[in-house]
Protein backbone atom coordinates (compact mmCIF):
# COMPACT_ATOMS: atom_id res chain seq x y z
CA UNK A 1 0.00 0.00 0.00
CA UNK A 2 1.55 3.54 -0.78
CA UNK A 3 0.73 4.76 3.15
CA UNK A 4 2.88 1.52 4.25
CA UNK A 5 5.73 2.61 1.58
CA UNK A 6 5.57 5.92 2.47
CA UNK A 7 6.11 5.06 6.62
CA UNK A 8 9.32 2.54 5.49
CA UNK A 9 11.34 4.67 2.88
CA UNK A 10 12.25 8.59 2.37
CA UNK A 11 11.07 10.20 -0.51
CA UNK A 12 11.67 13.74 -2.43
CA UNK A 13 14.71 14.78 -0.24
CA UNK A 14 15.90 18.42 -0.67
CA UNK A 15 17.58 20.85 1.19
CA UNK A 16 16.97 24.03 2.48
CA UNK A 17 19.40 25.80 4.80
CA UNK A 18 22.56 24.27 4.30
CA UNK A 19 22.82 19.96 6.01
CA UNK A 20 23.37 18.68 2.08
CA UNK A 21 20.43 16.57 2.06
CA UNK A 22 20.43 14.80 4.82
CA UNK A 23 17.56 11.70 4.47
CA UNK A 24 15.24 10.72 7.44
CA UNK A 25 17.22 7.72 8.31
CA UNK A 26 20.51 9.71 8.71
CA UNK A 27 19.23 12.87 10.60
CA UNK A 28 16.91 10.48 13.27
CA UNK A 29 19.91 8.60 14.01
CA UNK A 30 22.09 11.96 14.60
CA UNK A 31 19.34 12.90 16.64
CA UNK A 32 18.04 15.99 14.97
CA UNK A 33 15.09 17.81 15.72
CA UNK A 34 12.30 16.56 13.76
CA UNK A 35 8.97 18.53 12.70
CA UNK A 36 6.85 16.65 10.55
CA UNK A 37 3.78 19.09 8.90
CA UNK A 38 0.54 17.04 8.09
CA UNK A 39 -1.78 18.83 5.48
CA UNK A 40 -5.07 19.02 3.10
CA UNK A 41 -6.43 21.09 0.53
CA UNK A 42 -9.56 21.40 -1.66
CA UNK A 43 -11.66 18.69 1.06
CA UNK A 44 -15.05 20.17 -0.49
CA UNK A 45 -17.10 18.88 2.18
CA UNK A 46 -16.36 15.25 1.34
CA UNK A 47 -16.74 13.58 4.72
CA UNK A 48 -17.30 9.69 4.08
CA UNK A 49 -14.97 7.97 1.66
CA UNK A 50 -15.89 7.50 -2.39
CA UNK A 51 -18.09 4.51 -2.81
CA UNK A 52 -16.84 1.03 -4.26
CA UNK A 53 -18.77 1.86 -7.65
CA UNK A 54 -16.64 5.23 -7.99
CA UNK A 55 -14.72 5.14 -11.24
CA UNK A 56 -11.90 6.88 -10.04
CA UNK A 57 -11.07 6.76 -6.40
CA UNK A 58 -13.32 3.81 -5.44
CA UNK A 59 -12.99 3.18 -1.34
CA UNK A 60 -11.22 6.11 -0.98
CA UNK A 61 -11.12 9.39 1.22
CA UNK A 62 -12.71 9.70 4.17
CA UNK A 63 -12.38 11.52 7.41
CA UNK A 64 -12.36 8.41 9.65
CA UNK A 65 -9.55 6.82 7.71
CA UNK A 66 -7.76 10.58 7.81
CA UNK A 67 -8.40 10.65 11.48
CA UNK A 68 -6.81 7.41 11.58
CA UNK A 69 -3.71 8.34 9.28
CA UNK A 70 -3.00 11.29 11.48
CA UNK A 71 -3.06 10.14 14.89
CA UNK A 72 -0.83 7.40 13.73
CA UNK A 73 2.06 9.87 12.77
CA UNK A 74 1.41 11.70 15.87
CA UNK A 75 2.09 9.07 17.80
CA UNK A 76 5.07 8.74 15.75
CA UNK A 77 6.52 12.38 16.27
CA UNK A 78 4.65 14.71 19.00
CA UNK A 79 6.48 17.36 16.92
CA UNK A 80 3.58 17.77 14.66
CA UNK A 81 1.37 20.23 12.82
CA UNK A 82 -1.43 19.75 10.37
CA UNK A 83 -2.94 22.59 8.38
CA UNK A 84 -5.21 23.17 5.44
CA UNK A 85 -4.97 25.08 2.27
CA UNK A 86 -8.72 26.17 1.78
CA UNK A 87 -11.75 25.60 0.14
CA UNK A 88 -13.00 23.33 3.28
CA UNK A 89 -17.31 23.96 1.78
CA UNK A 90 -19.30 23.02 -0.98
CA UNK A 91 -19.01 19.57 -2.61
CA UNK A 92 -21.79 17.34 -1.05
CA UNK A 93 -25.01 17.33 0.50
CA UNK A 94 -23.13 17.73 4.26
CA UNK A 95 -22.35 21.53 3.31
CA UNK A 96 -25.99 21.83 1.74
CA UNK A 97 -27.36 20.93 4.89
CA UNK A 98 -25.25 21.88 7.75
CA UNK A 99 -23.76 25.09 6.04
CA UNK A 100 -19.99 23.63 7.12
CA UNK A 101 -21.07 22.95 10.55
CA UNK A 102 -20.31 19.35 10.52
CA UNK A 103 -16.38 20.71 8.48
CA UNK A 104 -15.54 22.66 11.04
CA UNK A 105 -16.24 20.35 13.49
CA UNK A 106 -14.50 17.34 12.60
CA UNK A 107 -11.75 19.11 11.37
CA UNK A 108 -11.36 20.24 15.16
CA UNK A 109 -11.76 16.73 16.21
CA UNK A 110 -8.56 16.07 14.02
CA UNK A 111 -6.98 18.66 16.00
CA UNK A 112 -5.94 21.03 13.13
CA UNK A 113 -3.50 23.63 13.61
CA UNK A 114 -5.03 26.29 11.05
CA UNK A 115 -6.56 26.60 7.28
CA UNK A 116 -6.26 29.67 5.21
CA UNK A 117 -9.99 30.55 3.24
CA UNK A 118 -10.56 29.43 -0.30
CA UNK A 119 -12.92 30.95 -2.79
CA UNK A 120 -15.70 28.41 -2.02
CA UNK A 121 -15.62 29.29 1.83
CA UNK A 122 -17.21 32.25 1.16
CA UNK A 123 -20.09 30.12 -0.50
CA UNK A 124 -22.36 31.15 2.32
CA UNK A 125 -21.23 34.88 2.32
CA UNK A 126 -19.24 36.02 5.40
CA UNK A 127 -21.86 35.56 7.44
CA UNK A 128 -21.92 32.04 6.76
CA UNK A 129 -18.30 31.34 7.19
CA UNK A 130 -18.26 33.78 10.53
CA UNK A 131 -21.36 31.34 11.83
CA UNK A 132 -18.95 28.29 11.78
CA UNK A 133 -16.06 30.38 13.44
CA UNK A 134 -17.52 28.72 16.71
CA UNK A 135 -17.25 25.52 15.42
CA UNK A 136 -13.56 25.53 14.94
CA UNK A 137 -11.05 25.32 17.45
CA UNK A 138 -8.29 25.73 14.64
CA UNK A 139 -7.13 29.47 13.75
CA UNK A 140 -8.13 30.65 10.10
CA UNK A 141 -5.25 32.49 8.67
CA UNK A 142 -5.43 34.99 5.54
CA UNK A 143 -2.94 37.96 4.94
CA UNK A 144 -4.12 39.16 1.90
CA UNK A 145 -7.46 39.45 2.59
CA UNK A 146 -8.57 42.63 4.06
CA UNK A 147 -11.97 42.04 6.60
CA UNK A 148 -11.92 44.95 8.13
CA UNK A 149 -15.11 46.73 6.88
CA UNK A 150 -16.59 42.93 7.15
CA UNK A 151 -18.11 40.96 10.31
CA UNK A 152 -15.07 38.55 10.39
CA UNK A 153 -13.18 41.52 11.12
CA UNK A 154 -10.96 40.38 14.33
CA UNK A 155 -11.85 36.73 13.50
CA UNK A 156 -8.95 35.97 11.04
CA UNK A 157 -5.98 36.75 11.27
CA UNK A 158 -2.51 37.05 9.05
CA UNK A 159 -0.31 34.59 10.54
CA UNK A 160 0.55 32.42 13.66
CA UNK A 161 3.37 30.93 15.24
CA UNK A 162 4.21 27.50 17.14
CA UNK A 163 6.84 26.72 19.05
CA UNK A 164 8.20 22.66 18.83
CA UNK A 165 10.69 21.08 20.67
CA UNK A 166 12.47 24.64 20.67
CA UNK A 167 11.76 25.27 16.90
CA UNK A 168 9.71 28.31 16.16
CA UNK A 169 7.04 28.02 13.32
CA UNK A 170 6.01 31.19 11.44
CA UNK A 171 2.58 30.22 9.37
CA UNK A 172 0.48 32.71 7.25
CA UNK A 173 -1.85 32.69 4.67
CA UNK A 174 -2.52 33.71 1.26
CA UNK A 175 -5.74 33.72 -0.98
CA UNK A 176 -6.87 34.25 -4.24
CA UNK A 177 -8.53 37.07 -5.99
CA UNK A 178 -12.33 37.02 -5.73
CA UNK A 179 -13.40 39.20 -7.95
CA UNK A 180 -15.00 37.01 -10.96
CA UNK A 181 -14.81 33.76 -8.69
CA UNK A 182 -16.92 34.43 -5.96
CA UNK A 183 -20.45 36.53 -6.10
CA UNK A 184 -19.37 40.83 -4.68
CA UNK A 185 -22.60 40.09 -2.31
CA UNK A 186 -21.16 37.05 -0.89
CA UNK A 187 -17.40 38.31 -0.06
CA UNK A 188 -19.16 42.17 0.51
CA UNK A 189 -16.60 44.37 1.82
CA UNK A 190 -13.56 42.23 1.69
CA UNK A 191 -10.80 43.94 0.14
CA UNK A 192 -8.12 41.54 -1.94
CA UNK A 193 -4.38 42.66 -1.83
CA UNK A 194 -1.01 41.37 -3.90
CA UNK A 195 -0.34 38.24 -2.74
CA UNK A 196 3.59 38.66 -3.64
CA UNK A 197 3.99 42.33 -1.71
CA UNK A 198 1.69 40.88 1.14
CA UNK A 199 3.95 37.54 1.23
CA UNK A 200 7.23 39.53 1.41
CA UNK A 201 5.64 41.55 4.37
CA UNK A 202 4.69 39.03 6.18
CA UNK A 203 7.55 36.56 5.85
CA UNK A 204 9.81 39.61 6.99
CA UNK A 205 8.16 40.09 10.19
CA UNK A 206 7.97 35.93 10.79
CA UNK A 207 11.98 36.23 10.18
CA UNK A 208 13.17 39.14 11.15
CA UNK A 209 10.67 40.37 14.03
CA UNK A 210 9.56 36.84 15.47
CA UNK A 211 12.47 35.30 14.78
CA UNK A 212 11.25 31.94 13.50
CA UNK A 213 13.16 28.98 12.12
CA UNK A 214 10.83 27.40 9.47
CA UNK A 215 8.20 29.77 7.82
CA UNK A 216 5.43 27.90 5.74
CA UNK A 217 2.36 29.64 3.64
CA UNK A 218 -1.15 28.07 3.53
CA UNK A 219 -1.91 28.97 0.12
CA UNK A 220 -5.35 28.94 -2.13
CA UNK A 221 -3.39 30.84 -5.32
CA UNK A 222 -3.40 27.69 -7.03
CA UNK A 223 -0.07 26.14 -8.14
CA UNK A 224 0.74 26.77 -11.90
CA UNK A 225 -0.35 28.59 -14.58
CA UNK A 226 0.75 29.37 -18.25
CA UNK A 227 -0.58 32.99 -17.47
CA UNK A 228 2.53 33.71 -15.29
CA UNK A 229 1.32 37.48 -14.56
CA UNK A 230 -1.37 35.47 -12.40
CA UNK A 231 -0.44 34.79 -8.52
CA UNK A 232 0.85 31.51 -8.36
CA UNK A 233 2.50 28.68 -5.50
CA UNK A 234 5.15 28.33 -8.01
CA UNK A 235 5.88 31.75 -8.71
CA UNK A 236 5.59 32.57 -4.99
CA UNK A 237 8.05 30.55 -4.01
CA UNK A 238 10.59 32.13 -6.69
CA UNK A 239 9.31 35.55 -5.63
CA UNK A 240 10.32 35.69 -2.01
CA UNK A 241 13.64 35.33 0.58
CA UNK A 242 12.22 33.36 3.86
CA UNK A 243 9.76 31.03 2.91
CA UNK A 244 10.80 27.23 3.25
CA UNK A 245 7.52 25.56 2.64
CA UNK A 246 4.38 26.71 -0.13
CA UNK A 247 1.68 24.09 1.38
CA UNK A 248 -1.20 24.94 -1.61
CA UNK A 249 -4.97 24.72 -3.17
CA UNK A 250 -7.61 25.94 -5.36
CA UNK A 251 -6.26 24.21 -8.42
CA UNK A 252 -6.65 20.18 -7.44
CA UNK A 253 -3.22 19.67 -8.48
CA UNK A 254 -2.27 16.02 -7.15
CA UNK A 255 1.64 15.55 -6.34
CA UNK A 256 3.47 12.69 -5.16
CA UNK A 257 5.96 14.62 -3.54
CA UNK A 258 6.59 18.35 -3.08
CA UNK A 259 8.25 20.14 -6.01
CA UNK A 260 11.71 22.06 -5.25
CA UNK A 261 12.44 25.68 -6.58
CA UNK A 262 14.58 28.58 -5.52
CA UNK A 263 14.28 31.78 -3.96
CA UNK A 264 15.46 35.10 -3.77
CA UNK A 265 18.30 34.01 -1.75
CA UNK A 266 18.86 30.96 -3.89
CA UNK A 267 17.97 28.70 -1.57
CA UNK A 268 15.42 25.91 -2.20
CA UNK A 269 11.35 26.28 -1.02
CA UNK A 270 9.09 22.92 -1.51
CA UNK A 271 5.96 23.35 -2.64
CA UNK A 272 3.15 20.82 -2.45
CA UNK A 273 -0.60 19.92 -3.03
CA UNK A 274 -2.49 16.80 -2.42
CA UNK A 275 -5.16 17.27 -5.18
CA UNK A 276 -8.68 17.62 -3.60
CA UNK A 277 -11.20 15.46 -1.58
CA UNK A 278 -9.64 14.20 1.01
CA UNK A 279 -7.93 11.75 -0.88
CA UNK A 280 -4.66 12.21 0.36
CA UNK A 281 -2.65 13.71 2.85
CA UNK A 282 0.81 15.74 2.35
CA UNK A 283 3.49 15.00 4.98
CA UNK A 284 6.02 16.98 4.88
CA UNK A 285 9.61 16.16 7.44
CA UNK A 286 12.06 19.00 8.63
CA UNK A 287 14.99 18.03 10.42
CA UNK A 288 16.77 20.94 11.88
CA UNK A 289 20.96 20.38 13.47
CA UNK A 290 22.31 22.56 16.19
CA UNK A 291 22.22 25.92 14.83
CA UNK A 292 18.48 25.08 13.54
CA UNK A 293 19.50 25.10 9.59
CA UNK A 294 16.80 23.10 8.43
CA UNK A 295 16.32 19.88 5.70
CA UNK A 296 13.29 18.61 4.37
CA UNK A 297 11.28 16.05 2.27
CA UNK A 298 7.51 15.20 1.71
CA UNK A 299 5.48 12.86 -0.15
CA UNK A 300 1.38 13.12 -0.57
CA UNK A 301 -0.32 9.85 1.27
CA UNK A 302 -3.37 8.23 -0.30
CA UNK A 303 -6.05 8.03 2.52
Amino acid sequence: MQRRRFLQQTAAASTLVGLGGLGMGSCSALGRKHITILHTNDVHSHIDPFPSTHSLYANLGGVARRAALVDQIRNENTNTLLFDAGDIFQGTPYFNFYGGELEFKLMSKLNYDAATIGNHDFDNGVDGLLAQVPNGTFDLLSANYDFSNTVLDGFVKPYKTYVLDGIKIGVYGLGIALDGLVTKRLYKETVYHNPYEIALDQERRLKEEEQCDLIVCLSHLGYDYEDTQRPSDTQLAQRTYHTNLVIGGHTHTFLDRPDVHTNLNGNSVLVNQVGAFGLNLGRIDFYFDSDKNASGNGVSISV
